[in-house]
């Protein structure tokens, strides 16, 4: 039987602990497709930095199966319109490289506005990155949402069924 491999935990696990935020370490790249066969997709949650333009950077926090209706997060985040920052400056701004930005991380460094879809308040649990790339965590919504001072929207792009 295969051993169990111990992680060290990251600074996002390291914080969630400290704080007494129940959650679960997973090791798995999600941004490469290898995905454990006991973790659903859907509850796999990527987190988008965006720059609106009278707040400047928000994140939104949707699904890795969705798309992000920009438009969606303009309205919430009192913005007339967001666009994806820059991948060459997404460190600059949030700390993280590219399939590492997380809530938690993210909130630690800076007061950005998060929003958080609001279908992870129909699962058990979501998860999102935990701070670097292959690390995740497993979170509840709610849990997570109060500790980074989320809000839940709706930020799905609506799908378009043309004929």
């Amino acid at each position: 039987m295969a051993k169990k491999v111990k992680h060290k935990k990251t600074l996002v696990e390291q914080i969630l602990t400290k704080a007494k935020i129940d959650h679960e370490g997973l090791a798995f790249n999600g941004l490469e497709g290898k995905i454990p066969d006991d973790v659903d997709r859907a509850q796999i949650y990527k987190t988008l930095a965006l720059r609106g333009d009278k707040t400047g950077p928000v994140i939104g926090v949707v699904p890795i199966t969705e798309h992000l209706s920009e438009k969606k997060l303009a309205k919430v985040s009192g913005n007339k319109k967001v666009s994806m920052i820059a991948q060459k400056d997404l460190e600059k701004t949030t700390g993280y490289v590219h399939g590492a930005n997380n809530p938690v991380g993210i909130r630690q460094k800076h007061p950005f506005p998060i929003f958080i879809d609001q279908s992870a308040l129909t699962r058990e649990s979501m998860i999102v990155s935990a701070g670097e790339v292959g690390r995740s965590i497993r979170v509840n919504a709610q849990d997570l949402a109060d500790f980074v001072n989320a809000d839940f929207a709706d930020l799905i792009e609506n799908k378009t069924i043309s004929n």
